[in-house]
């Protein structure tokens, strides 16, 4: 009964939220388009010709939100579930941690990349403090990821929740970059304990 309630709250909630009303007439997978639209508008964080990797990618609508606005960009999106096809966009199903799909990324660009992309969350279990630790263990990897594929002067985006992780992955991303901001972008919930971790130039 008590997870029935849930889902219909959910579902009411959904049924009002704009931003899933907007990205159902913008052709978007999810809202969270609009969260890296306004991470970008306020970091400046694409330009043309730019080498992407989008991590935990699934159902794609960062990928989308890339590929609609930016030229000649080179993006790769990787997700342990199958992602739709995206315009312009390499996909690539499995674990990113995982050496056989880093040599395929390594293969792929040839090269290192100029931003990597994260908005990885567990599928939650209810237990928000579980799922905070989880997802925050997530990021730690992404960051470990981003110190071997990006370029000097590359970018790291990613989901962060408030939690006991936090401080742990803030103090980690300012060993690694030079440059580290927190943001939560407006279409984010006002319930919701998400942020995004904006990093620049690799020490």
């Amino acid at each position: 009964m008590k997870k029935n309630k849930i889902s219909k709250n959910w579902l009411r909630k959904q049924n009002k939220d704009i931003y899933v009303r907007k990205s159902k007439i913008e052709g978007y997978r999810s809202r969270a388009a609009y969260k890296l639209e306004e991470i970008n508008n306020k970091f400046k964080i694409f330009k043309n010709n730019q080498s992407i990797v989008d991590l935990g990618a699934a159902p794609g609508s960062w990928s989308q939100y890339i590929s609609k606005n930016i030229k000649n960009i080179k993006i790769l999106a990787i997700d342990l579930k199958e992602i739709k096809k995206i315009e312009n966009v390499f996909l690539l199903k499995g674990d990113f941690t995982n050496q056989k799909c880093q040599n395929q990324i390594k293969e792929h660009f040839r090269n290192k990349v100029d931003i990597i992309l994260s908005d990885m969350a567990v599928n939650t279990t209810g237990n928000k403090t579980i799922d905070s630790i989880v997802t925050g263990e997530l990021t730690i990897e992404a960051l470990h990821f981003s110190e071997q594929f990006l370029l000097k002067n590359g970018q790291f985006v990613s989901k962060i929740f408030m939690g006991s992780t936090f401080n742990e992955i803030i103090s980690l991303a300012k060993k690694i970059f030079k440059e580290t901001h927190v943001f939560k972008p407006l279409s984010s919930r006002k319930d919701s304990k998400e942020s995004f971790i904006i990093c620049k130039f690799l020490r």
